[in-house]
């Protein structure tokens, strides 16, 4: 009698779990018709790395372990006297090349007065040798003359030496005044060619000065760099730094977390992408509150599955293939009707689970 209560009793628990099993397993199959889920998700938010752009010792930080801070808040700086030095010589190349460009231009002034002076000396001379040439063939006119009538014994000797000497002095003043066309000529070519480097020389001296400008303007904007400021809102990572630290030009100190943006990237398996569309509404259920379900949809799918972007990509082309699911990475935003101080709780790296609704 015991024994068959007890096969009853077992009967029915059998039949109980049975039916329970069979409920919930056709539950789970409708559900999956017009459902996708995972729980290899995690929440996500923007975090943007602190990197100085110039090296140095820190001289003093503002910012605590996890403390909001405001874009442009000064979160430490950098001892500036090495780049204070190199203002002030940046200053003083540029006063240099200003002085430079300045003596460069009176040497132009210089030049073109030089080639003015030559170009009148030529044109004075040019009057002044048809004058000498218009003397020479009235004193050569006047000996032909004279050498006639001495010849026939018309004048004395020393009218015709005095008629001799008067055309050699002309041809020798004509002389003289070519040689001195011909200097004066030069002159100007000289001064004109002294003229073209001073051009050039303004030339090298104005863009020394411009390169003493950007010189100058590089100094300033690395002397800026010392003092490290927040570029958006948010709340900085653990501070792992202190004052009399070195520091190098790249190198990332802590972060600064968007507390304004969250979203999740949800590692769905490739064989469950054949329904997924962008836009599909998600239901989400975040491990830390378990009691509160988020709404979101879908917005983007990754260009490529989460192994292409390891250190180490998976090559299929060794001969030992072991065919492996792969998961694809998709972007799911919070839609507006959550509970925005609730997103607000929400830190990156939080475990979610991802019911995607196809239908």
């Amino acid at each position: 009698m015991t024994a068959t209560k007890t096969n009853r009793k077992f009967t029915l628990i059998f039949i109980v779990f049975l039916v329970l099993g069979i409920a919930y397993g056709g539950y789970k199959y409708i559900h999956s018709l017009s459902h996708e889920t995972t729980d290899d998700a995690q929440v996500s938010k923007k975090m943007n790395p602190i990197i100085p752009r110039v090296g140095g010792y820190i001289s003093r930080v503002f910012v605590k372990d996890n403390e909001l801070v405001k874009k442009g808040d000064t979160l430490f700086t950098i001892d500036n006297s090495d780049y204070l030095v190199k203002v002030a010589e940046a200053k003083a190349a540029l006063v240099a090349a200003e002085n430079s460009y300045e003596a460069a231009k009176a040497d132009i002034a210089t030049s073109e007065a030089n080639v003015a002076v030559s170009d009148a000396n030529v044109k004075s001379a040019s009057g002044t040798i048809e004058t000498a040439k218009i003397r020479l063939r009235r004193a050569t006119a006047d000996f032909e003359r004279y050498n006639n009538l001495y010849k026939n014994r018309s004048i004395t000797k020393q009218q015709f030496e005095q008629a001799e000497a008067a055309k050699q002095e002309a041809e020798s003043q004509l002389r003289i005044l070519q040689e001195q066309q011909k200097a004066s000529a030069y002159q100007k070519t000289v001064a004109s060619a002294k003229t073209n480097v001073s051009n050039k020389q303004v030339l090298v001296a104005e863009a020394n000065v411009k390169k003493a400008k950007a010189l100058l303007d590089a100094a300033n904007l690395n002397l800026s760099y010392t003092v490290v400021k927040a570029s958006i809102d948010g709340q900085v990572s653990t501070v792992d730094m202190q004052p009399g630290q070195l520091v190098q030009p790249g190198q990332s100190l802590f972060y600064i977390i968007n507390n304004q943006e969250t979203w999740v990237v949800a590692n769905f398996k490739e064989t469950q992408l054949d329904k997924m569309r962008v836009g599909q509404q998600v239901k989400l259920k975040i491990d830390a509150f378990p009691g509160t379900e988020f709404e979101g949809e879908i917005t983007s799918f990754s260009p490529a599955t989460g192994s292409k972007f390891s250190l180490l990509p998976p090559d299929n082309a060794s001969g030992n293939f072991v065919k492996t699911v792969q998961r694809l990475p998709v972007r799911i935003n919070f839609t507006a009707n959550n509970d925005s101080k609730k997103l607000q709780l929400l830190r990156s790296g939080m475990n979610a689970e991802v019911d995607v609704i196809l239908k």
